[in-house]
């Protein structure tokens, strides 16, 4: 993505911001969208005429410059705030997570609360290292909803969690120890070695999470390895077994090498770029099927089966050749070897069969892959015989290492022409479908593999090989000295990696607990439909997923986690586990922790009905899955705390869940207790760099949080922006997909969050001296601030609206054009005037602060949950008291609770709404002419000039000049264009006479607009111009506005005389 890409990005962070903004502002304004045209970047922008006399007056005076240019600054109210423009986030924040904390802000929130119960169910992060972009996203999004929910009157618990058993951390601490310490290692001391470990790195992560602005009950949080946790997950395996979901067996899984330990399919990845040898394999047919043994007999002794396979490793444990009964075979004869075609693919390397190229060979292969494996092999294969795959069940074949004979079987659709000849190698020690085909003939389930991934003796010449190595070689090398290989090919695919130590994992037959997924699996795809999704389509994900997954492996052959709580026959091997062995187990644990079961004595871990048999009985060594472990957490947390419910109301976490946390929770869940754990999930995508890369060290693209909150070590180039403009950054994209961070996109989100700043200290600094007293009812409100509640009442029902269905990425562009581009480029710039030179208790000037109080007390506590510490610095900086409708007062802003709806002030008639975008369109027009005179040196501010308006609409003249000749000066005209003067024209008449003319066209109507030099003197106190200027005795460089404001009201005729 280019750098402009990127600034556009920023800028509107998700493709439809605009059709956002344009489907917000059309239900603004009953269906006509409003345009101010006054922003940055937008048309009509006229930042350089704009005037700033009384400001400008103010600071050349305290400057030192000419004496009488300050004669009437202290008669300006002009803006104080200690609330600074720059956010010195590095220790603003800090102080005020502090304040939170001293004050137990979120405490005596949730106390006071009484809307309900709102739980959101953390999903534990590993205790392993520090924390990545994911771990910020995710938060930041979680405690965005919790703090709407707080402003929502509900008690909202949120008990933070971490995974702490598991592999990673009992490699770290392996990894951490020299080879004699390794040795004199028990399970005990590692498994001491290992919690200390996920102890430390929990207070290191939770120390982060705080800093991110994180409320949560840091207290109380929950842990895999707390001993109540450990016992209530112990009690969820037993309910599970207890009704017959938990079993042993001996079933192919996924096996780690480097780790020595079963795997679950969320514990793997696939990385791209794997490359397996794959190979063509031919195996003699010595028998055809017993009713049809015409069929073959005439090819014999040169007829052989064709098999394609990627693991030639597993041929040693090969039991038979499946084909796909629908699928027509043929018995093809290799006539001719085509050197030429084979020497051109230097990549394929032919086998010995093929290069005798005397013997006669024939060949069963899948009729259609025919002309594939002509040109792959380079040799003529002539059809001779054809027939569906049927027919070939319980043919026999020669195995090609160890001579037995093996049948020919019927496999499943997994057997198509997709690849390969058509015909599976089948090994059911070494593939899931394979294990289900073996299963249905009786097959023997061979697996000549040890923990290590070397073949054992059972694999004869290549004992002690390791098999994705040298063995793999070996069988390769065999094979083709017994000219049993047509073609060797390197094949690129994709294939399962051990996520923790990143090397290739294999299949492998062990014994192991598996939970039957096929005894629930109706209920949670049942479960699954009562769930509300959110983006939709994850239901489609997790319903696939749970439709096809196989049984559940919950067992490891590791020392760091929740033992799996079986004691086994010493002589049988027989299992034993029932209600009485289960509940003495979660007993022990429940009070020791699970460390007990491998300190204490079998006597000591069985019941009293058993312990006369101890000693013909040994504890299990297996752990359970750490998916187990946090698939628990609806019994171990939801299910144990009383201020928490289940199900939750919501879990929140990365789209990778769907196989992992949301499926594994699912799915014990529904198992126990017949339901899922949660009644809506939320589900949001990666976080990638600016380009849209994976983010990598190696890469050098990794944005730390920790780093965009406090600063690289080059503060140049990694500036430290504060944890606001991190959730700003959160706040802004579409988490439903993948998103995108980088240093261009935080700038971009530092200017934002700068310029939302900016307008709150524009409302502090001009509140400065408003108390509640002072407000002006509504009803004698002026029409322009009567319309800025209305658009502010509609902002606050869109903003709620975004909160409730999550998509904070409209909150951000609502916020945005709002706050930052409507108030800052029209309400507030024309009210400058008003609330500067107005007069301190002016009515104009109380009535414009009545409506800043209004946007301050609703816009601070509308961003609260995306901007909490800039929410909390700004209330904190209230120059006023604010009390809720129980009259209590309001010290933090979470206290303040969600903004009440104002009905009245959404009933301004359509009519006036209508007028009023007539009127801001009409502003921008005005000033295009106003530049124009700017450049042509006619005048230089804007309030050096005349306007004149004409229109032949006499409706829209009529209403023009009612502005024109306002009662209050807010609703004037000179003030909404801050020009000195405005003219209403009854014809065009002498029109040429104006230097600067426009138009505004459109909807039927026309205003021609000309733009001449004002009449009159300039106004030393605001600067306007007025033919007036000059007639006050003592004030003689006063206008009648800023003669009132000093001195009252004259009498008529009270006017000195202009000499």
């Amino acid at each position: 993505m280019d750098a402009p890409s990127l600034l556009r990005l920023a800028r509107y962070p998700v493709s439809n911001a605009a059709v956002v903004v344009t489907s917000f502002r059309l239900s603004l304004f009953h269906g006509r969208q409003l345009s101010t045209g006054v922003g940055e970047g937008f048309p009509g922008s006229s930042s350089k005429r704009r005037a700033r006399g009384p400001v400008m007056a103010a600071k050349k005076a305290s400057d030192g410059e000419k004496q009488n240019e300050g004669k009437y600054k202290h008669t300006l109210n002009l803006p104080k705030t200690a609330f600074g423009m720059r956010a010195n986030s590095s220790v603003r924040e800090p102080e005020i997570q502090k304040l939170w904390e001293e004050n137990q802000v979120m405490k005596r929130v949730v106390e006071r609360n009484n809307a309900g119960t709102f739980i959101l169910h953390d999903g534990p992060p590993y205790a392993n290292g520090s924390l990545h972009m994911g771990h910020a996203l995710n938060k930041i999004l979680k405690d965005i909803i919790n703090r709407y929910k707080l402003l929502q009157n509900y008690k909202v618990h949120y008990v933070p969690g971490w995974d702490c058993h598991g592999l990673p951390i009992e490699l770290k601490v392996l990894q951490s120890m020299d080879q004699d310490a390794r040795k004199e290692l028990t399970p005990i001391k590692l498994r001491k070695k290992a919690a200390k470990f996920a102890r430390d790195t929990v207070a290191t992560q939770m120390k982060s999470f705080k800093r991110y602005g994180i409320w949560a009950d840091w207290n109380n949080p929950y842990l895999t390895l707390a001993p109540e946790y450990e016992a209530a997950q112990i009690e969820v395996f037993g309910q599970m077994a207890l009704q017959g979901y938990i079993y042993r067996g001996r079933k192919p899984v996924h096996w780690s090498p480097s780790s020595r330990t079963a795997l679950a399919e969320a514990e793997l990845e696939y990385p791209e770029g794997h490359t397996s040898k794959s190979i063509y394999v031919i195996l003699k047919l010595v028998n055809s099927p017993p009713d049809s043994s015409a069929l073959l007999t005439e090819f014999f002794p040169h007829l052989f089966l064709a098999i394609w396979t990627t693991t030639p490793w597993t041929i040693p444990a090969n039991a038979a050749v499946a084909v796909n009964a629908q699928l027509t075979y043929a018995i093809v004869e290799v006539q001719s070897v085509e050197k030429e075609s084979i020497s051109q693919e230097s990549r394929l390397k032919v086998g010995n069969v093929l290069k005798g190229g005397n013997q006669k060979l024939f060949l069963v292969v899948a009729s259609e892959l025919v002309p594939t494996l002509q040109s792959k092999w380079g040799v003529k294969l002539v059809v001779k015989k054809t027939f569906l795959g049927s027919a070939l069940e319980n043919s026999r074949y020669i195995h090609p290492i160890d001579e037995r004979e093996c049948p020919v079987v019927i496999g499943g659709d997994y057997i198509t022409t997709e690849s390969g000849t058509g015909l599976v190698h089948t090994a059911p020690g070494h593939g899931q479908e394979d294990y289900v085909t073996g299963l249905k003939y009786g097959l023997p389930i061979l697996s000549p593999v040890d923990d290590l991934g070397k073949f054992t003796e059972e694999a004869g010449g290549f004992s002690g090989l390791d098999v994705l190595g040298d063995g793999n070689a070996a069988v390769v090398k065999f094979l083709d000295e017994k000219l049993s290989i047509i073609l060797e090919e390197p094949y690129k695919h994709k294939y399962p990696y051990d996520w923790r130590t990143k090397k290739p994992t294999i299949f492998r037959a062990t014994e192991q607990w598996f939970a039957s997924v096929e005894g629930f699996r109706k209920l949670a795809l049942d479960a699954i439909n009562e769930v509300t999704w959110i983006p939709q389509q994850a239901q489609n994900r997790i319903t696939a997923m749970t439709s096809s997954r196989s049984d559940w492996c919950i067992s490891r052959q590791r020392t760091w986690g929740v033992p799996i709580p079986v004691f086994y026959h010493v002589t049988t091997k027989k299992p034993l586990i029932n209600e009485e062995t289960i509940n003495h187990v979660k007993s022990v644990v429940s009070e020791k922790g699970a460390d007990a079961w491998w300190y204490m004595t079998k006597e000591d871990l069985l019941p009293d009905k058993y312990r006369h048999q101890a000693s013909e009985y040994e504890k299990g060594t297996d752990t359970m899955d750490v998916w187990f472990d946090s698939g628990s957490s609806w019994a171990a947390v939801l299910g144990k705390r009383e201020e928490l419910h289940f199900p939750a109301d919501l879990y929140l976490e990365g789209t990778d869940q769907h196989r992992g946390w949301f499926q594994s929770s699912l799915l014990t869940s529904v198992a126990v207790k017949g339901k899922a754990p949660y009644s809506s999930v939320i589900t949001h995508g990666f976080v990638l760099d600016e380009k849209g890369m994976k983010m990598s060290k190696s890469v050098g693209n990794v944005v730390d949080p920790e780093n965009v909150i406090s600063g690289g070590k080059n503060q140049k180039d990694e500036p430290g922006y504060g944890a606001d403009v991190l959730r700003l950054w959160v706040s802004s994209v579409d988490y439903s997909g993948d998103v995108l961070i980088g240093p261009q996109v935080l700038r971009q989100m530092s200017d934002i969050y700068r310029k939302l700043r900016g307008t709150l200290r524009y409302l502090l600094s001009n509140l400065h001296d408003w108390t509640p007293e002072y407000a002006v009812s509504y009803d004698d409100l002026p029409k322009i601030d009567k319309f800025a509640l209305f658009q502010l009442e509609n902002v606050v029902n869109a903003i709620k609206e975004s909160y409730e269905t999550y998509q904070f990425y409209k909150i951000f562009q609502i916020m945005q054009r709002f706050a930052i581009v409507d108030l800052s480029n029209f309400y507030f710039d024309v009210a400058k005037d008003r609330l500067y030179v107005g007069g301190t208790a002016g009515f104009t000037r109380r009535s414009c602060q009545t409506v800043l109080a209004a946007h301050l007390l609703k816009i601070t506590r509308v961003i609260a949950p995306i901007l909490p510490h800039l929410a909390e610095d700004a209330w904190q900086n209230l120059p006023f008291e604010h009390t809720t409708v129980g009259g209590s007062a309001t010290r933090f802003v979470f206290e303040s609770k969600w903004p009440d709806s104002n009905d009245q002030w959404l009933a301004v008639p359509v009519e006036d709404i209508d007028f009023w975008r007539k009127i801001l369109e009409l502003r921008s027009e005005v000033n295009k002419v106003l530049e124009t005179a700017r450049v042509g040196k006619l005048i230089g501010s804007s309030l050096e000039a005349r306007v004149h308006l004409y229109t032949e609409d006499a409706a829209m003249a009529s209403r023009l000049r009612e502005l024109c000749e306002a009662k209050n000066d807010a609703d004037a005209l000179t003030r909404i264009f801050i020009t000195s003067q405005v003219e209403i024209l009854s014809s065009l008449a002498g029109s040429d006479e104006i230097p600067c003319t426009g138009e505004l066209v459109g909807e039927g109507q026309r205003i021609w607009i000309g733009v001449s030099r004002a009449v009159g003197t300039k106004c030393e106190r605001c600067w306007n111009y007025s033919p007036k200027v000059g007639s006050f005795v003592g004030h003689p460089t006063l206008c009648e506005r800023c003669y009132d404001v000093i001195e009252g009201p004259l009498p008529v005729g009270a006017m000195a005389e202009v000499s």
